[in-house]
């Protein structure tokens, strides 16, 4: 895999003359991981800077295959954004194809990182375990076998809060690399971080109208832990952190169970996931599903989730009109 990365990466710089001659205008060469790194990326660098996106909008980062194309874009990058917390399984054997030079940046660092809802559900089948109930972990083991993802969630972006550490961290990774551009890298970000907070308020003043009963919802992955933190909505889900995590029989039964005793209000698809097992679970519920909901990539520039800040509102408003009936 990566001799063959290698390899094509030279012939692919010839296919991608037209990132090689736009980026050579920009001061600033920079590659993000997914859709919304790179629309913190934009807001944040502006003219100064030319992005490239290896997961496209719509594209789920967990189960992304790069191709040679993207080795030959780190390649040609001055500063690498990854999300981090294993949230990119496929980036360091990348970056090591590439040979890139690149400064490579975990824009969550300084963020306090909730626990994966695998990790709190592996702790709890342990305990079961201990109590003995050995069959109850062996069925929760088979349902997610091979598809542990690390300690944390990776999702740190579903908190506004977190998004503006996301912002400062890109700045000051800008900063360091086009120390020229700094002033105006850092006005840039703080211009966008006031956005961020005008977003936070109208999202508290939104969830603050949905009744706390009602604040109960499914989705198809664990993609809205921060937001559950954050903002007092319960997400259950029938897969875990990663997409990867196909759920068992026994793990769409037991939501289902779930769901009828803690009523929930609306089931939600996702832009980035399988509908099936969302639909058979409204079907088996009788829940009607309220809408996509955009988790781990923005829409396309039609679409209305092109922008974070898009995103974070549809979100909400898909949310409520859902769950309040209107």
């Amino acid at each position: 895999m990566l001799n063959t990365l290698r390899l094509a990466t030279y012939a692919s710089l010839i296919t991608l003359g037209g990132f090689a001659s736009s980026a050579s205008a920009a001061e600033l060469k920079v590659v993000a991981s997914f859709s919304i790194i790179a629309d913190f990326a934009k807001n944040v660098g502006g003219d100064r800077v030319e992005i490239s996106t290896l997961v496209p909008v719509d594209g789920d980062a967990h189960v992304y295959e790069p191709r040679p194309a993207d080795a030959a874009a780190l390649e040609g990058a001055d500063v690498v954004l990854v999300n981090g917390l294993q949230f990119e399984g496929f980036m360091s054997r990348l970056i090591e194809a590439s040979g890139t030079k690149a400064s490579v940046v975990e824009v969550t660092k300084g963020i306090e990182p909730l626990k994966s809802a695998e990790e709190e559900h592996d702790h709890e089948a342990e305990e079961r375990a201990e109590a003995g109930h050995d069959h109850e972990k062996a069925g929760h083991d088979h349902g997610h076998e091979g598809h542990h993802h690390g300690e944390f969630d990776p999702h740190a972006w579903q908190s506004i809060h977190n998004a503006e550490i996301y912002v400062k961290n890109i700045a000051d990774a800008f900063c360091e690399a086009d120390k020229a551009g700094c002033a105006t890298y850092t006005a840039n970000s703080e211009a966008y971080v006031a956005k961020l907070g005008e977003l936070e308020t109208e999202v508290k003043a939104a969830i603050e109208a949905i009744p706390t009963e009602k604040r109960t919802v499914i989705t198809s992955h664990d993609a809205f832990g921060y937001f559950e933190h954050e903002y007092g909505l319960k997400f259950i889900a029938p897969e875990g952190i990663s997409t990867e995590a196909e759920a068992s029989a026994a793990d769409v039964a037991k939501l289902i169970d779930q769901v009828k005793h803690d009523r929930a209000s609306a089931i939600f698809l996702e832009n980035i996931t399988n509908p099936r097992l969302i639909e058979q679970i409204s079907t088996e519920t009788g829940i009607k599903i309220g809408g996509t909901l955009y988790s781990d990539a923005l829409s396309r520039s039609d679409g209305p989730a092109s922008t974070y800040i898009d995103m974070f509102r549809y979100n909400v408003n898909t949310l409520k009109a859902a769950i309040l009936g209107s």
